[in-house]
């Protein structure tokens, strides 16, 4: 068992939302310097919204959601859930994230009672084990780059890129080379055995990277004048997995025009079986003064 640290600890504070009346829960963002709320954690407070109003016995089988607007780091965020349905076999809740009267977010989620069917699934790539990569520190440090203080912090995640990785320094994917890389992440301690909880933590860690594969192919450097927002995002949940045991996401972008870039992502567990299939599409422009997504 790997104790967690404070920066997980911090993570399940912040998944660990408040009841304020029935179907309503309040959450809040950590207290950082930040221009918005990171949307990774605001599908994963309201996939936790959710869940609360869900017997245990089903889990979240697929979500599909919209970013609206920026979220204000510096307010709490209200969570309403309305109960679209209740079946036999099939649940379906509907979340909206709301700051100073206006929603900022859109969920869909719909979640399953386990049975058995078909099975089959695409093989996980061939790639070095996370044990054998540097850590994001490492990376940083090597790099020689003066970095914002942010990117120094501990985080949640444990993340292990598998290419080359250096935001601040001369990109290290050749032009016209496939939008396409592999990171390999683990929650930054042991988890309760909770599998919702191990499912918000993914849908959180799902937000941190997907979004850079659009870059690859055109030598982008990540902090370089660039304005990059998640526009929506949508997982499915094919089979049980822990999210603090390490999963490899296998990320690509089939798709950059007009300004917005789509990506793809699937997520292995370690034993090479896949868990969780994710997409995603996002704003990717040159920065512009006044300007709003």
């Amino acid at each position: 068992m790997r104790a967690m640290g404070d920066a997980l600890d911090g993570l399940l504070e912040l998944l660990d939302l408040e009841p304020i009346e029935v179907n309503i829960f309040r959450g809040r963002s950590p207290d950082e310097e930040r221009q918005r709320v990171f949307g990774g954690q605001v599908a994963g407070q309201a996939l936790v919204a959710a869940g609360r109003t869900v017997d245990a016995d089903r889990r979240v089988h697929s979500l599909h959601a919209y970013f609206l607007r920026p979220g204000d780091p510096h307010i709490p965020i209200l969570y309403e859930v309305d109960r679209i349905r209740d079946g036999r076999s099939f649940t379906t809740r509907r979340v909206v994230a709301i700051q100073h009267g206006q929603a900022i977010f859109h969920l869909s989620a719909s979640f399953h009672l386990d049975e058995p069917g078909f099975d089959h699934h695409d093989p996980m790539p061939e790639v070095p084990r996370p044990e054998t990569l540097p850590t994001m520190q490492q990376r940083l440090e090597a790099a020689g780059h003066d970095v914002p203080e942010w990117f120094t912090r501990p985080r949640p995640i444990d993340t292990r890129n598998v290419q080359q990785w250096n935001p601040w320094g001369q990109p290290t994917v050749e032009e016209g080379s496939p939008a396409r890389q592999q990171v390999w992440m683990r929650a930054d301690g042991t988890l309760p055995d909770d599998p919702m909880l191990h499912a918000c933590v993914v849908a959180y860690a799902s937000d941190m990277t997907l979004l850079d594969s659009v870059l690859l192919p055109h030598r982008g450097v990540m902090f370089g004048g660039l304005m990059m927002a998640s526009l929506d995002h949508a997982m499915w949940f094919h089979r049980p997995f822990r999210a603090d045991e390490w999963f490899l996401y296998d990320q690509a972008s089939p798709s950059a025009s007009g300004a917005r870039g789509l990506a793809r992502g699937s997520i292995f567990r370690s034993d090479g079986v896949l868990a969780v299939s994710v997409m995603q599409e996002g704003l990717v422009r040159a920065e512009q003064p006044n300007r709003r997504p």
